[in-house]
């Protein structure tokens, strides 16, 4: 039986491990080891770099508390992956327009996630922003 990983099953890892290890916390310090230089956050709405990241995990610790982010599920193929995440906490900030509520909420995400040599390239995120905006009490 042989015991190589596949470049997906690799990607999937480290897919898992930017949810566990980079955004739960969160953790910036983390950046260089995930994120490649030249990466691009569509998330983040920037011009691309590390600077891009580093400012959507600043976002999402001003927004929310005790951040815990796991991926539930992931479905890879070559250098892209698809993660189905969730993300828990305190509302402590501005999130998706709502001011904080200090109320405890849990979400759930999509995001495609390609990398390159290891680390990420290009990071896109489909959030249920109408479940979250629900959960703080912000809809009628």
């Amino acid at each position: 039986m042989s015991s190589t990983i596949t470049t997906e099953q690799r990607n999937s890892e480290l897919a898992r491990r930017f949810y566990a290890e980079l955004v739960t916390g969160p953790h910036p310090e983390l950046l260089e080891e995930f994120v490649a230089e030249d990466a691009v956050d569509e998330a983040s709405g920037g011009t691309g770099g590390r600077e891009d990241f580093r400012a959507h995990l600043a976002w999402i610790a001003e927004s929310v508390g005790g951040v815990t982010a796991t991926a539930v599920d992931t479905v890879a193929e070559g250098d892209r992956v698809v993660v189905f995440w969730r993300i828990e906490g305190v509302h402590k900030g501005d999130l998706f327009g709502v001011p904080a509520t200090g109320r405890r909420f849990a979400g759930h995400s999509v995001s495609t996630i390609t990398f390159r040599d290891g680390k990420v390239v290009r990071y896109r995120v489909l959030p249920d922003r109408l479940g979250i905006i629900q959960q703080l009490g912000a809809l009628g």
